[in-house]
Formats: structure tokens, sequence, C-alpha cells
């Protein structure tokens, strides 16, 4: 008798830990970090998708760009969102984004606009996404001397601020769409996109599918996961 109840207490308490794993696992589409650490500055991105996981982020020279994988390019005609080239330098700075704006950042930054204007106007004049959720456009960038700014614009506002020197912040396409302070560990590009992938406070984001990053002490490398 005393093993049976031992046994249903058991599975109750399972039951109950299960239950609070997925209360604690948050969705958040689509999430970007930047700022500067002890070991360098960064800037980091990640895809988490239920509609459309099957894409990966691919390393250029000055660029990473985020396809769908093999057989599923056709994925492009269904939602032209979903490719795009994520993270991109230009001078001295990594500009990282959502989607297309990401070029549109760099295009401004290389012409000799500010960091904070050129995110600003470009997510005013390309707005949010105009599919099935509004989906936000998130962006951020962040200069090889550590000046950091992060942004969004939704279907109800627009914000870009400045991240202080010595933090890290991240937002989110849902869920996160303010910035937040963040701890973040990494000592190179790899490693600051595997930790936005599942690691830190990351780990609590369900769906992640890819992810990359730029990370510099004097020059910037690129590299994806």
């Amino acid at each position: 008798m005393g093993s049976r109840i031992s046994s249903s207490v058991v599975k109750l308490l399972n039951r109950d830990h299960k239950k609070k794993l997925k209360v604690n696992k948050l969705y958040l589409g689509r999430i970007l970090a930047v700022g500067s650490i002890e070991s360098g500055k960064f800037v980091s991105y990640r895809v988490s998708s239920r509609s459309f996981p099957n894409r990966i982020a691919k390393t250029f020279d000055n660029r990473v760009s985020i396809v769908p994988t093999e057989g599923n390019e056709k994925d492009v005609f269904k939602n032209p969102y979903i490719a795009y080239n994520s993270i991109k330098i230009v001078k001295d700075v990594a500009v990282v984004s959502n989607g297309s704006h990401t070029d549109v950042i760099a295009d401004k930054i290389e012409s000799g606009m500010n960091i904070r204007d050129s995110i600003a106007l470009s997510l005013l004049s390309m707005d949010y996404e105009k599919d099935d959720f509004n989906t936000p456009r998130i962006a951020g960038a962040t200069t090889i001397d550590g000046d950091s700014y992060i942004g969004i614009v939704t279907h109800e506002d627009l914000i870009v601020e400045k991240v202080q020197n010595g933090k890290c912040a991240y937002i989110s396409t849902y869920e996160h769409t303010r910035p937040n302070i963040v701890d973040f560990r990494a000592t190179n590009a790899k490693e600051a996109a595997q930790y936005i992938m599942d690691q830190g406070k990351f780990q609590k984001f369900t769906n992640p599918v890819t992810a990359a990053a730029a990370f510099g002490r004097d020059k910037w490398e690129l590299n994806s996961v």
C-alpha cells in the first residue's frame, strides 16, 4: 500500500514539475542581443520559429544570412520574410536585425548617418511586417569601441535606445518587446552565437532553430550555429 501511494505521489510531482517547466518556457520568436562585456563587444541573433523551422544561418565575409535549408527553398514563396541578412559589418559597426532592414541600416551607416538615426529611420520607413501576426521589426548595432543601440517597431510604437557601456540588452519579436538588460557570456563569435541559442537566460525560450553572432575586440569576427 505504502509503495503504491509513494508511486502515485511521485507521478503527481513529476506531472507538476513538467507543468512548471512549460509555464516557465516562453516563445519569443526572433531574438537579438547587443552590448559589450569584459572579453569583447558583440551582436547576436537567434531564429526561433514554429512555422518555418527549416532554416540555417550561413556565414560570409562581412555578413550572416538566414536562408531555408536544402530542399525547403520554396518556403520563401510562402513567406517573404524568412530569408534575409541577419548580421552585417559596415565600417567598425556590426548591425543585426530580423529582416531586410539589416541592409537598410547598414547602408545608412555607410553613408555617414549616426547609428541611432540609422536604426530609427529604417524601422520607421519599413515598419512592422505585414504578416498574420503583425510581427515587429527588431534591430541593433554595436561599434568595435562598444557603443550599442537596440530598437523595435511594432504596430503600436517605435523604440530606439542606447545600451549603457559595459551592459548587454536583448529584445524579441514577441513577449519581450522592450529592451531587457541581460547577463551575456562569450569570448568569441561562436560562443556568442551558442549563448543566445541555448545558454543563460536564453535557454528558457522555446523553439530555437539557428543563431549567429559578430564578436570583436579590435576587429569583428562572424560565426553561426
